[in-house]
């Protein structure tokens, strides 16, 4: 008597897993793709703060 068949219900969970996870993963490369290129290009620069005194 084997123990490690598989419900269909687990075979379609697994399927709808691992097409979850490469949407996320795409989403992560994408967001990681638009950081790069944005600081590449100059766009992040640092702004001093405002309303901060020095010294007094």
């Amino acid at each position: 008597m084997s123990l490690s068949k598989q419900h269909e219900l687990h075979k379609r969970r697994q399927g709808r897993n691992t097409g979850v996870g490469l949407v996320l993963a795409a989403f992560v490369v994408i967001i990681l793709g638009l950081t790069y290129v944005k600081i590449t290009q100059g766009g992040l620069q640092m702004q001093p703060e405002r309303g901060v005194s020095d010294g007094g």
